[in-house]
Order: C-alpha cells, then structure tokens, then sequence
C-alpha cells in the first residue's frame, strides 16, 4: 500500500490558498475534535478534510493558521507537545518540532499557548477566513480572540474588519485532483472492487446481509484501508430498494438480488462502489431486463463525462435511458418526452446520478456556477450510480416486477478525452458476475 501525497504538495496547496487570499489577512483552521462514543471511549480519530487536505497531520488538537507575509513563516502549526508519558498510553506524539521537520511548516507552537499566540498574529489583519459554523466551541474561541483585540482599539490595536468564510476559496481548490489524489483514489478504487468481487463470491454460501459486510471489510483492511468511506449497504431483496439501508442484518434468500454500496477510505480519500447481483449465482428473467436497463443507463451517462460537457448531462443521459426502458418493459405509459416532463419516472428513479467524491465521499463543490450547471473540466472526480426501485408495495405495476432494487455505481475522474474509470477491476455485465459467482 505505498501510495502517499508527498509533503511538498501540502505545502503548494497552502501556498496556493495564500495566493488567492486578500492582502493583510489570515487563515484559520482547527484540526477535527475528538468525539466521545460512549463514556470514556472515544470514537476512532479521523481528521477533518479540510485540515488534512492542507497539512497532511493525523492529530486532534491542533491549529493551522496562515498568514501571508509574516516574517517568521506563513504556515503556523499550533499541536500537541511531545510528552513521553502520555505516549506510552496513547501513541506517539509529533509535536511542534517534529511538525516543522516532518510536515514542512514555517513554524510550531505549543496548542497549549495558542491563547497566548494568535490573537498577536491575527492582530493588525484586516481580513480572518475561517470554517465559521462549523466547529461550535472553536467558534467561541475566535469570538474570544476578536474581542481581546477589540478591547485594546484604544491602545493602538487593530481589528480585522472583515471574518470570511474559508471553505469559498478551499473547496474549489479541493474539487480538482492532483495526479497524487487521483493515485491514492484508484488504489481505493482497486481495493474496494477486491472486496466487492470477495461479496459476490461469498454471497453463493447463503447467510446473512452481514456476512458480505465482513466480507468487505476484511479486504479492506487487508489492503490496509483501515476504515470504511461510510456505512456499507447490503440490502438483499426488497432492502436494495432503501437508498440507505444500513441494518445489514437479513438472511439472504435465493431467487432474490443484493444490492452492496460500499468503499473504503484509505489516506483519507473515499472510494464508492454499487454492484447488484443475484444471490443464487443466476439473475431472473425480471431481474435481468431491469438490470440491462440501467446498466445501459449507466454506460451513457459515463460516455457523458467529459471536458465541456456540464455536470448535469450524465444525469440527463441516464434519466432518457432509464425512463425508455420503463415503458419498454411495460412499467410506464406514455411517450418517453411526456414521462421525463411529467416526472413519472420518480418513483422508479428518485435520486441523482451521481456526486463529487475525494476526501469526502459526497465531496465538496458547487453543482452550479450562478445558474448555470458547472462545466466538467479534467481532474474532477465524481460517481456514476444510476438505479431502479421498484418497491414492494408498488401495486401499480406486476408482483413479478415488486421488490427489485439495482443500482450500479462506478467512480470516474475527467480527463482530458473523456473519463476515466477507477474502479472498473469489479464486473458488472450479467455474464461477467454470473461467470465470477459460478467460479
């Protein structure tokens, strides 16, 4: 599992935020909290994206602070010290030495001294960009330092005029993927299609939905993704109609499909994979003619991701293919320009073809540029997961038709010529899955 981001592209990304930052300002950044799961167990640490997208650094309690133009260094890392006794229970500590050698910032301090530190730095700048909202405490605290400085306008101080919000400028630099991002997101992708594969094979043996969810987490960690992007979703027969089920606790019937949503996080980076298979090895008549529909639903929408192409007509592609395989099966009625217009597709079809996905597996960027659908350009990463549900109780169409759930998702990233796909090594053509189970 060598793949990492080097640490000199954490510091031209923050030298590129810098760039775009207003003169005479400062940037504030508080790592990810903590979070208590039950009494005195906390849950396992993840770092906030944003954060990490900057630094690189894995530890709570800690600060960055960017100051363009500072003498003594622009990028400031407030974080633990190194403390020999607290290590040997909880794990090595780099501290503010070890986070200048280590992670290339200009400069440390202590997190303990931040209150005496950084009302100094941000003293004198006329604009603060910070995460506000997000981060409730952390909040309080930069209202703390704004005051303390606002108390001293007498004796000369000068308070920023201006508190920005931080994630305008960051997330649409973390929208475009560097050839390193997109290393570290297909090595996700090829491990999360391992465990899929793994899911299809075992699903042969009967069981239980969790059973495949231990079957996909095995391989994750065996490749040294240490953690799932989100909750797995393994809803076996009418459950693959919930768009996020997450009880993964059914048995798994023959002559009935499973639906698996699942991906692995590794370096912070989230992969997504859907795939939609029969549990008996052989897909039903029924399940087989919606299936081929959305698997063509989803091969035109991938042909969609290209440069100049907006982010809307993947969704738009897949949305006329999935609503004429509706009416050619029978489930609708009508023209197919009359179904899209009156939207009797949605209850079949209710979400959207895809999102943005990085270090946030729903990750950040705007879907629209003032009101007009964001252009696709090379480096974006997004998914590709067009679906059908026809849901149990649906007495409008056939009970042959009721309880089928499928969706097919595959992540991609623009190019230059089109797209690429970063997880294609998991089958997904009726007689590549069926050939893969029957193995």
């Amino acid at each position: 599992m060598a793949v990492t981001i080097p640490v000199k592209e954490f510091a031209e990304r923050r030298r590129k935020l810098m760039d775009r930052m207003a003169p005479d300002s400062i940037a504030i950044l508080p790592a990810a909290p903590e979070r208590v799961r039950n009494r005195d167990v906390l849950h396992p640490f993840r770092q906030d994206s944003d954060f990490q997208y900057l630094t690189g650094f894995g530890e709570p309690e800690a600060v960055l602070a960017l100051i363009p133009g500072r003498e003594h260094g622009e990028a400031v890392l407030f974080c633990k010290e190194r403390n020999p006794e607290k290590e040997l229970w909880d794990g090595f500590l780099v501290g503010p030495e070890g986070a200048i050698e280590r992670y290339g910032f200009d400069d440390a301090f202590p997190i303990a001294d931040i209150d005496d530190i950084l009302p100094g730095m941000i003293e004198g700048r006329s604009r603060v960009y910070y995460p506000l909202g997000k981060d409730p405490a952390f909040d309080n605290r930069v209202m703390d330092w704004l005051k303390v400085i606002r108390s001293k306008v007498r004796s000369g101080a000068h308070p920023p005029g201006e508190l920005v919000a931080l994630e305008h400028l960051l997330h649409d630099m973390r929208l475009y993927k560097s050839a390193a991002e997109i290393k570290v997101m297909a090595k996700a992708g090829q491990i999360s299609a391992e465990a899929h594969c793994r899911a299809m094979k075992r699903a042969r043996q009967g069981g239980y939905e969790y059973n495949l969810e231990a079957e996909l987490i095995h391989t994750f960690m065996e490749h040294g993704a240490r953690s799932t992007a989100y909750p797995s979703i393994v809803g076996g027969g009418a459950n693959g109609c919930i768009l996020h089920y997450i009880e993964n606790a059914a048995p798994l019937k023959d002559g009935d499909l499973v639906l698996v949503d699942a991906g692995c996080e590794l370096e912070c980076y989230a992969s997504d994979i859907t795939r939609t298979f029969p549990v008996s090895g052989k897909f039903s008549p029924e399940q087989k003619a919606l299936y081929e529909v959305v698997l063509a639903a989803q091969y035109a929408a991938i042909d969609a991701v290209k440069p100049d192409n907006h982010w809307n007509q993947p969704h738009e592609a897949a949305l006329r293919v999935l609503t004429q395989g509706l009416i050619d099966l029978g489930l609708l009625a009508g023209t197919l320009d009359d179904a899209l217009a009156n939207e009797s597709y949605k209850p079949f079809f209710m979400h959207r073809t895809g999102h943005w996905l990085g270090l946030d597996v729903h990750d950040v960027g705007d879907y629209k540029v003032g009101d007009a659908w964001r252009v696709l350009e090379p480096g974006m990463a997004l998914t590709v997961e067009p679906g059908l549900y026809i849901a149990p109780d649906n007495t409008d169409v056939e009970p042959r038709w009721r309880g089928i759930g499928i969706r097919i998702e595959d992540d991609v990233v623009v190019t230059k010529e089109g797209c690429r796909n970063l997880t294609e090594g998991v089958p997904k053509t009726i007689a590549d899955i069926e050939a893969l189970m029957a193995d």
